[in-house]
């Protein structure tokens, strides 16, 4: 079963009201800034300067509020982030720990609770300072399993 070519992505500006439209996620991300087609037809560019973040989200009339921090440490591998916006709000995320995903623009994270924002577009331009809280599921943290005793006797090995 394919999946369809367009997202629900709602984009939170600055200094402006949201905008909710659709998007590609394969080709949103353009020089200039994200393209977003319009619930009306039309198309837009909106510049990266503008926006605060891009939310790919389950339904545009939600009004569940996405928590902005994670209140323990989360399950899920990849790098807990936290992110510091231009007008000092901040946010958490989890992004992947592969350095190849990283996008040119921005970064592209999973919230602390995805209900409605499953994943979060953050560009570069918004951001005062990333930081990285911890490595979650990193092979150099995982506990080695202990051998077994040489003495034990193996009852059920053939």
């Amino acid at each position: 079963m394919a999946s369809s070519t367009t997202k629900k992505a709602l984009v939170r500006r600055f200094d402006r009201e949201s905008l909710a439209g659709y998007v590609n996620p394969y080709s949103y991300l353009q020089l200039n800034g994200i393209e977003l087609l319009l619930a009306d037809g039309n198309i837009v560019s909106v510049p990266y300067a503008d926006i605060k973040t891009l939310a790919f989200v389950r339904d545009f009339e939600s009004t569940a509020e996405t928590p902005r921090t994670f209140n323990t440490r989360p399950k899920m591998d990849g790098l807990w982030v936290r992110f510091e916006f231009r007008d000092g709000d901040v946010l958490e995320g989890i992004l992947p720990n592969n350095l190849l995903q990283v996008e040119s623009y921005g970064f592209l994270a999973i919230p602390p609770n995805p209900v409605r924002d499953q994943r979060i577009f953050i560009p570069r331009t918004a951001l005062r300072s990333v930081a990285v809280l911890w490595v979650v599921g990193s092979p150099l943290n995982r506990r080695k399993e202990k051998p077994a005793p040489k003495e034990q006797i193996g009852l059920f090995e053939g």
